[in-house]
């Protein structure tokens, strides 16, 4: 297969490219940091690395046209970034954009320049979401709308492109040991290994499941929380949240 992973110079990026690294592939690879991006392909075979800053979207645009003639048989779309859970007051205009401009529009970005060889071809799209993005914590904002985001996305693109043959995956982790949850100060509920949440997400990848979500008994207590009426939600958050002072 000809895979492109973004995203992939830490991480679950990082683990899913070392999975998928095999004679048989062609792996390439997004990040922005150019020197993890050539370390990693010193380990790897069959590896060509694309060295750029998905918060910016003309980039993001040139990765796709660059690679439109790749012939893409899976295209896993997982860079990501926080702006941790450790503050109530709303981040910065620049933060947000740049955070919205990775995490959701940059999957645009790079996608529109494939779909037509998609289109002819089929293929699988793989989108990393979250957990985060069934209910909004009001220390996630910004992280958790670009994930809701996203899952709309998903689901929008899967019934546009089904009858082309292209399967569309949503996976929602909930928290995995990376660089992005090391900025969390808190007790993280259900805390997977790097190797555990890979594990599933390579399961998930392979079975061609349209949404996959777990832990499951994690879901299903954000779920229940976010039915929860209002002013008893209130409540248990804000019992719960990093104080402000």
């Amino acid at each position: 297969m000809n895979i492109l992973i973004t995203g992939a110079s830490s991480g679950i990026g990082e683990e899913l490219a070392k999975r998928y690294s095999k004679d048989e592939n062609r792996l390439f690879l997004v990040a922005r940091s150019c020197e993890k991006l050539n370390a990693l392909k010193k380990s790897l075979k069959n590896v060509e690395t694309l060295c750029i800053d998905l918060s910016n979207l003309e980039e993001a645009t040139r990765v796709g046209e660059e690679l439109s003639s790749k012939n893409l048989d899976l295209i896993i779309l997982n860079a990501g970034v926080s702006l941790g859970h450790n503050s109530q007051e709303l981040p910065p205009l620049e933060d947000f954009t740049n955070l919205f401009n990775i995490n959701f529009l940059s999957n645009h970005a790079v996608l529109q320049p494939l779909e037509k060889g998609l289109k002819e071809r089929g293929g699988k799209i793989v989108f990393i979401s979250s957990l985060a993005s069934i209910f909004t914590m009001p220390t996630s904002i910004a992280y958790s709308s670009s994930k809701r985001a996203l899952n709309s996305y998903a689901d929008g693109l899967r019934l546009s492109l089904k009858p082309y043959g292209v399967e569309v995956v949503n996976i929602l982790p909930g928290f995995i040991e990376t660089p992005l949850t090391d900025k969390n100060r808190f007790k993280m509920p259900f805390l997977m290994s790097l190797k555990e949440g890979v594990d599933r997400i390579e399961s998930g990848i392979d079975k061609g499941v349209h949404t996959l979500i777990f832990p499951k008994r994690f879901y299903i207590i954000i779920k229940l929380l976010s039915l929860l009426p209002l002013k008893l939600k209130s409540r248990l958050i804000n019992r719960r949240l990093p104080s402000n002072g």
